[in-house]
């Protein structure tokens, strides 16, 4: 059952939203625009979104990536965490704090760039009572996404069976999977492509941190040295497969984007002569009992001293800058946006 707006003051009702629109001419624009709440799509619960965060998805969808949304006008934000304003289902209540993530929310349907959202209950997570609504958006998508990598990898890899390498370690997903494995008591190397990025990692517990240029020398070769008891790789690619080259036997690799590259380009020694396993983590269409899970590791045993360092505030008005930010690979951590500003 579908929610009905059946108060008539919140049926007239607006909020601000960054809107991107297809021109006549197929360029896309953003703006913060005035949009009404009975133009939402249908859902069970309609929330007010307090806090969102900017991914590399959200900033495809605001540029017109038709693979990411079909659809223009749009509201992206594969994230938002806010307040229920009315429920169809009894599971959630009026005033009761939540977290949506992933499944469809900002690609296709109106998402947390705007102050409310309206979907389906199973999509939603109730706020864990030790994480802030803002908490959960620094970590948002990409905590999640860490979370579930460092939940394959650990079950596995324990601190003593040696180093875990994490790949794009300065994004979103890589800081904060550097954060809890850390915090975890494992010994992380990073690599990153910025040469500025050395104060932020070793902030948040990194041991040693190699530049990408280093790290891909002589990786054409098709096996490398045995290195790695586990990696975290965030990028695809190139860096991926000299990754997985250079763990050690039995090792597990977890992937989880491809920013470099959708192309493995590997042969099958390490998986064959180390028996290495490639884990892929899907958090978009995640089971919602697993994604429960996670959330409450986040809140709780895996949230680390260094989060509030590894994140920037900004505004709906601020958001079309660090869309272009992210895009041309410059931002560092995360980037919360309060759609109360």
């Amino acid at each position: 059952m579908n929610l009905e707006i059946s108060d008539k003051t919140m049926k007239n009702a607006t909020y601000k939203a960054l809107v991107v629109e297809e021109t006549s001419n197929k360029v896309f624009t953003k703006h913060i625009n005035d949009v009404a709440i009975k133009d939402l799509p249908a859902g069970d619960v309609l929330v007010r979104v307090k806090y969102s965060s900017l991914n590399y998805k959200d900033a495809l969808s605001a540029n017109g990536n038709r693979a990411v949304t079909k659809n223009y006008p749009h509201v992206p934000g594969i994230d938002a965490a806010g307040i229920v304003e009315q429920s169809a289902k009894a599971d959630f209540h009026e005033g009761e704090q939540v977290i949506v993530t992933s499944y469809d929310l900002g690609m296709n349907t109106s998402g947390g760039f705007g102050q409310y959202i309206r979907v389906p209950a199973s999509w939603v997570v109730k706020r864990p009572p030790s994480l802030s609504m803002k908490e959960s958006m620094i970590f948002g998508t990409a905590g999640f996404t860490a979370g579930l990598s460092v939940h394959k990898l650990t079950a596995t890899i324990k601190p003593e069976h040696g180093e875990i390498l994490v790949t794009g370690a300065t994004g979103g997903v890589g800081c904060i999977a550097v954060g809890i494995l850390s915090k975890l008591g494992y010994s992380v190397t990073a690599v990153s492509g910025k040469a500025d990025a050395g104060g932020l990692l070793k902030t948040l517990g990194v041991k040693e941190i190699i530049s990408r240029q280093a790290f891909l020398e002589g990786a054409n070769r098709p096996l490398l040295k045995a290195s790695w008891a586990g990696v975290v790789d965030t990028v695809g690619g190139e860096l991926l497969a000299t990754a997985i080259k250079s763990t050690k036997p039995l090792g597990i690799v977890t992937c989880c984007g491809n920013v470099a590259s959708p192309e493995l380009p590997i042969n099958v020694f390490p998986f064959i002569l180390r028996g290495v396993t490639l884990v892929g983590i899907d958090s978009q269409n995640c089971d919602k009992t697993i994604r429960e899970q996670i959330w409450a590791k986040l809140a709780t045993d895996w949230k680390f001293a260094a989060l509030d360092n590894i994140h920037k505030e900004i505004s709906l008005v601020e958001l079309p800058d660090e869309i272009e930010r992210i895009l041309a690979g410059q931002q560092k951590g995360r980037i919360v946006v309060n759609l109360d500003l």
